[in-house]
């Protein structure tokens, strides 16, 4: 199988830097952006993803409004998409779009299981 491709937008810069090496240590191709703006125009181009990893407190953009966003595109229709957050907000985040909600203090380790069975690798 070839690797997965996600998209990650994240605002700690710390835990960017390691959920992606966590991600690409699976050999999966990750691409990181550190705000809602860059993370838009992500979705909104043409670049195919396998999955969207989006944290829901992002400067400018929510991942809230990042999953209204690809779920009004015909081409991200259908991605997976999990959003990550501090605070409970998986009512929300799924009630917008989102297949998946993990609180980022107690689920972090589970990214990559929950990515395996989201993106059909289990």
């Amino acid at each position: 199988m070839p690797p997965l491709t996600i998209l990650y937008a994240e605002a700690n810069t710390v835990l960017m830097l390691n959920v992606t090496e966590m991600l690409e240590d699976e050999g999966w191709r990750v691409d990181a952006c550190p705000d809602g703006v860059k993370a838009r125009e992500k979705i909104e181009s043409d670049t195919e993803y396998d999955l969207l990893l989006l944290d829901s407190e992002l400067p400018e953009v929510s991942g809230i409004e990042l999953v209204r966003v690809a779920r009004k595109l015909i081409h991200r229709r259908y991605t997976p998409i999990i959003v990550l957050s501090t605070t409970e907000m998986g009512r929300v985040a799924r009630s917008t779009g989102a297949d998946l909600f993990l609180k980022k203090t107690e689920n972090i380790y589970a990214i990559v299981e929950s990515v395996l069975k989201l993106a059909g690798r289990t």
